[in-house]
């Protein structure tokens, strides 16, 4: 049999199925988006409908020609790709406009590229690149000081440099990635912790205590911290030697003296209601922070020393929030946040999009209003409703049946992906199939969470919904060199 013949053969024909409807099923919801009452062509290409047809025209041969490059060309090129592209995106300031303050569009006469949108592509490859290496091995976090790098770097230069928060942020989908390939746990608590502290922070920063001086968010935060060193010595040491028995008892010993402190306090705030129970938690840190270097010393446990440096960065983090809201986010991003905690109503100013978006989904009902005959979409209420909040026409003209289906069909694409991505015996494939299911994942998470506004609007697109060429042309390309990666497996073998 040929070598195409061999490609077509071995091509995972269910996950390009899936790509196929999601595609369509998404140009559909753009024209639904997109349609006026005075328009009678859908595919007129002075639209976005008709510019979207061409844009998965263009798609689809990009796909089909990828299939046809020898798969280890991906493999030698990635080094390449991913320096020329680090390039593109240090310029790309200097060629791009200004759109709503960020500096990432090129504009190629009547077309407009996003180059942050490729650089998810190339990141993948290096990092797969790197890690395949035969002797990268994972034998604790220094390993992945590299690993960090190949995506810091991109990372903050579209953050920085093209003011472009939303595309900087889905790079965090890579820890994903490095979880699945050894790194520890306690990384992810630690962002889980980070973003756990900074709401609790911000948002109940501003709620006072009903006894006492202070308020909710610093009291709850300290009190996480000292219950996380709790659990950590009663769960992590469950040995039978003497030492993890010391620090069993060690853990129990601290609840019993946090309980007895906080009691002795709030009797004696009966009397003096000038009792601030955020010095108390941090009386109570310091003083269990001094007792852990005594564990690890005594008993040597260099466990410890990871909770250690978790505490002391966690209390930095927290006293350093404000600072952070107030003086490094930009205006428009600390307004959003407010709205989204409840800190402040604007419904006609930075919640408008959310709230337009919400009442477009709700009066979608349970089948939604048809094709075409979306109210809150016709009279253009949502802004960006072909774009980052597509979604929001797919809930009113295809309802709570229509929504739902779709997110089943972006389950069973992303499980199909982790599923080829497991079977995969290259190293080089799987780590970069990996990467391709986890930037898929972060993408739909946050585009339906903002949209749905349980997360703050940061703007990325959903894959192969929301309206454009350079997000059509990034996740096919994602997907495609993955598909033919996958392809090659059986020669390999």
């Amino acid at each position: 049999m040929s070598r195409n013949g061999s490609i077509l053969r071995n091509t995972d024909w269910l996950t390009i199925g899936l790509y196929v409807c999601l595609v369509v099923f998404g140009w559909v919801n753009i024209c639904g988006a997109t349609y006026n009452f005075e328009q009678t062509n859908i595919l007129d290409f002075s639209n976005r409908a008709g510019k979207q047809f061409v844009w998965i025209l263009t798609s689809l041969v990009l796909g089909g020609a990828i299939m046809l490059i020898d798969s280890k060309t991906f493999d030698l090129l990635s080094w390449i790709l991913y320096g020329v592209w680090l390039l593109v995106l240090i310029l790309t300031p200097l060629f791009a406009h200004n759109i709503n303050g960020s500096l990432s569009w090129i504009s190629f006469g009547s077309v407009s590229l996003q180059p942050a949108e490729f650089a998810k592509c190339v990141t993948a490859l290096a990092l797969a690149k790197y890690m395949s290496r035969y002797e990268f091995r994972v034998r604790g976090l220094l390993d992945f000081i590299v690993p960090f790098v190949l995506i810091a770097v991109p990372m903050l230069i579209i953050m920085v440099l093209q003011k472009e928060t939303g595309s900087a942020l889905v790079f965090a989908a890579f820890l994903l990635v490095f979880y699945r390939e050894g790194m520890t746990g306690y990384i992810l608590l630690i962002v889980a912790a980070a973003v756990a502290f900074f709401i609790l922070v911000i948002r109940m920063g501003v709620v006072p205590l009903p006894l006492g001086i202070g308020s909710w968010g610093m009291l709850v935060s300290m009190l996480i911290i000292l219950a996380i060193e709790i659990i950590f010595l009663y769960f992590k040491f469950t040995g039978r030697s003497q030492a993890d028995h010391f620090c069993r008892l060690s853990a129990l010993i601290m609840l019993g003296v946090i309980v007895s402190v906080f009691g002795i306090a709030l009797f004696i705030n009966i009397w003096a209601d000038n009792i601030r129970y955020e010095w108390i938690g941090i009386g109570l840190i310091g003083a269990s922070f001094v007792y852990l270097i005594y564990l690890a010393l005594r008993w040597r446990q260099r466990d410890i020393l990871f909770l250690l440096i978790f505490i002391f960065f966690s209390v930095l983090f927290c006293y350093s929030c404000d600072y952070v809201f107030e003086h490094v986010l930009q205006p428009h991003q600390r307004s959003r946040i407010e709205v989204l905690f409840g800190l402040k109503d604007d419904p006609s100013g930075v919640g408008y999009n959310v709230n337009q978006a919400k009442i477009a989904i709700g009066s979608g009902g349970l089948t939604g209003k048809g094709f075409l005959k979306g109210t809150q979409t016709k009279l253009q209420f949502v802004p960006e409703q072909a774009t980052d909040f597509i979604f929001c026409t797919v809930g009113e003209e295809w309802g709570f049946v229509g929504s739902a289906a779709v997110l089943l069909v972006y389950m069973i694409f992303i499980l199909r992906l982790i599923f080829l991505a497991d079977r995969q015996k290259d190293r080089f494939a799987q780590i970069y199939g990996y990467s391709v299911a986890s930037i898929f994942i972060m993408h739909l998470v946050i585009n339906i969470g903002m949209v749905l506004g349980v997360l703050p609007v940061i703007g990325i697109p959903l894959p192969f919904f929301s309206y454009g060429g350079s997000s059509l042309w990034g996740f096919t390309l994602l997907l495609f060199i993955f598909l033919r990666l996958d392809a090659s497996r059986v020669e390999k073998m």
